[in-house]
């Protein structure tokens, strides 16, 4: 069945701690990860993905800047200023790390050797198309990766907070801001819901504990098709 309640006047984001909401939000899409694959992870919140994916697992990240095989960010005192992902934050290394130019990086998105990647978003729309790399107006230091990672990857994860800053949705029929990839986006999760697109339109596959399908839906920008019951998470 579908729901799509009118979205209420002067909702505001949707409230919480900030580093707490962008820490649900990773923790979430970490379970998306399947043992044994290639993932790379966008910069801002996916970095935080590799925090909760277990060592064991045999999951390989790789960044952009020519690392195949890090993990969790080091604990304080420990970092290694010559290790760090795309974004430049500090990282660890696993056992049988490799290291390599940023073209060959590129070369290994390019080919479609990524199983996933999960990439933060600034706009999805009901196709799955993304918009992550630009606010008109604003200087930026622009795309990177993120346009290779959305075509190529063999699974695109987007996570993003439900809402912006001002309670405009994420998730919408249409971008208005620019595109990065169309019809790239698999499965969105932010810190109210996990959503799946599909050829017959978006589906909430789970919603966050002490939320509701009426609130997930009053604050979504296109339309949902709603299981009974969706999943808790």
């Amino acid at each position: 069945m579908s729901a799509r309640a009118p979205r209420p006047g002067g909702v505001v984001g949707t409230g919480g701690d900030p580093a707490d909401v962008r820490r649900r939000i990773a923790e979430r899409a970490a379970r998306e990860i399947v043992p044994g694959t290639v993932v790379n992870l966008g910069i801002g919140v996916p970095t935080l993905v590799a925090d909760f994916v277990p060592h064991d697992i045999g999951v390989i990240f790789q960044a952009e800047n020519g690392m195949l095989g890090y993990g969790a960010a080091p604990p304080p005192g420990h970092e290694n200023g010559h290790l760090t992902n795309a974004g430049g934050l500090p990282v660890s290394e696993t056992p049988g790390a490799s290291y390599f130019d940023s073209t060959v990086a590129f070369g290994m998105i390019r080919r479609g050797r990524l199983d996933m990647t999960i990439l933060g978003a600034l706009q999805v729309s009901a196709r799955g198309d993304l918009a992550n790399w630009l606010v008109p107006g604003r200087r930026v230091p622009g795309m990177g990766g993120a346009m290779e990672l959305a075509q190529k990857a063999r699974r695109v994860v987007a996570i993003t907070t439900h809402t912006s800053k001002d309670g405009e949705p994420k998730i919408v029929t249409e971008c208005t801001l620019p595109l990065t990839a169309e019809r790239c986006v698999h499965l969105i999760v932010t810190e109210l819901a996990v959503i799946e697109v599909t050829p017959e339109g978006l589906v909430l596959k789970e919603v966050a504990q002490g939320h509701s399908v009426n609130e997930v839906a009053a604050l979504t920008g296109a339309p949902l098709l709603v299981p009974d019951p969706p999943g808790v998470f």
